[in-house]
C-alpha cells in the first residue's frame, strides 16, 4: 500500500540540522505514527513520502519554505526586564508563554541586553533546512473515526 492521502503512516525518522546536529528522532522509540494529507507532519516531509511503501527509506530535505516557514522579524522584540518579575535568573534558551493579541504564542530568550530581554517568538525550527532520515514502518487506510479527529490511533498516536 502506497502512502497517499488519508493512509495512516507508522514511520522511524531521524531530524538533522545543516550541520548534521540531530535534532529530534524516533530511533529506540515508538515509530511516529500519522495521518497523511491531514496536516499531522511538516508539509515538506508530507509531500516527499507519497508513494513510498512499508520499508522504504529515503533522506529528505525540506526548505524553510514547506517546513516551519521563514523567519518573521516582527516576532523578535526587546521586551523590559520588568515583565518578568518573579523570574530571578533569565537566561538564553529558557521559553516562556507570552499573551499576544492571538492568545498565548511560545517566545524564546536570545539575548539578554541592559535594557532588556530580547525574545523570539518563531518556531525554533523556522527559517532552518530540515534533513529528515526515514524509514517506513507501516501504511494501511485510516479508519472513519481516525480521519473525522485529523489523527492516528494506536501506539505512536493519540488515543481518545
Amino acid at each position: 500500500m502506497q502512502i497517499a492521502p488519508n493512509k495512516v503512516v507508522s514511520m522511524h525518522y531521524t531530524l538533522t540540522d545543516e550541520t548534521g546536529e540531530t535534532i529530534d528522532s524516533s530511533v529506540g522509540q515508538d515509530p511516529l505514527l500519522f495521518i497523511s494529507g491531514a496536516q499531522n507532519i511538516i508539509e515538506g516531509l508530507d509531500n516527499a513520502l507519497q508513494g513510498k511503501v512499508t520499508g522504504d527509506s529515503l533522506k529528505v530535505e525540506v526548505q524553510a519554505e514547506e517546513g516551519y516557514g521563514p523567519i518573521h522579524q516582527e516576532l523578535i522584540q526587546l521586551v523590559p526586564r520588568e515583565n518578568f518579575e518573579g523570574v530571578d535568573d533569565i537566561e538564553v534558551g529558557m521559553q516562556f508563554m507570552a499573551q499576544t493579541p492571538g492568545g498565548q504564542q511560545p517566545v524564546t530568550v536570545i539575548a539578554i541586553e541592559e535594557d532588556g530581554v530580547m525574545l523570539d517568538g518563531n518556531h525554533p525550527l523556522a527559517g532552518k533546512v530540515l534533513n529528515f532520515d526515514v524509514e517506513i514502518v507501516e501504511v494501511r487506510d485510516a479508519t472513519e473515526e481516525e480521519i473525522e479527529h485529523g489523527h492516528a490511533h494506536g501506539e505512536g498516536g493519540h488515543q481518545h
